[in-house]
């Protein structure tokens, strides 16, 4: 069985995000098929349509991440209702030009989160409405909402919260069983 490099986009830029721990546990939790890079949006400039013919480094570098990668997955928490701004920069930078999105033909998945009760459901609907046409197929089922993640991680960021291990690890398992689906 081949191993499949997957990027997973941290849609939030804070160094101690929930996002973040949660994007660290299922690398760890991932099966051997997959080789999961967690990418942090940091550095990413703003997309600005005036820049796409001489592109700016980090631009080029983040499409070029995607480009490589077999499959992307995004983390996301919820703020106001959607997806973070940092978030639908990124997915604006990858997705240009026009027609030739770096996440096109990619199996995606979505992971939203909050410490709320809701677990981000209008974060990854926002995703859901915003990427078909720019990626490959995105994976349905299971839909992963985390909802009451503020207890969930040590301060050293390891996933301690027993009751999530199994919801990530069936998730990251349905996941590779879809990429492998798709790269046959």
């Amino acid at each position: 069985m081949a191993t499949h490099n997957i990027v997973v986009i941290v849609g939030s830029l804070r160094k101690d995000s929930f996002t973040l721990k949660i994007a660290n546990a299922l690398a760890k939790l991932a099966p051997a098929s997959l080789k999961l890079d967690v990418a942090t949006l940091n550095g990413i400039s703003f997309f600005n349509q005036d820049l796409e013919a001489t592109p700016p480094a980090d631009w080029t570098a983040f499409r070029e991440k995607i480009q490589k990668s077999d499959g992307v997955i995004f983390v996301t928490p919820e703020y106001n209702r959607a997806i973070p701004g940092v978030l639908k920069n990124a997915i604006d930078v990858a997705s240009r030009p026009y027609g030739k999105s770096s996440f096109l033909g990619k199996p995606t998945g979505i992971i939203s989160n909050s410490p709320g009760p809701l677990g981000g459901v209008s974060a990854a609907k926002t995703l859901q409405n915003v990427l078909p046409g720019i990626t490959g197929p995105i994976l349905g089922q299971p839909e992963i909402y985390l909802n009451g993640i503020g207890d969930a991680f040590d301060d050293k960021g390891e996933l301690t919260k027993e009751s999530l291990k199994p919801v990530l690890k069936q998730y990251i398992d349905a996941y590779a069983a879809f990429v492998e689906r798709h790269h046959r």
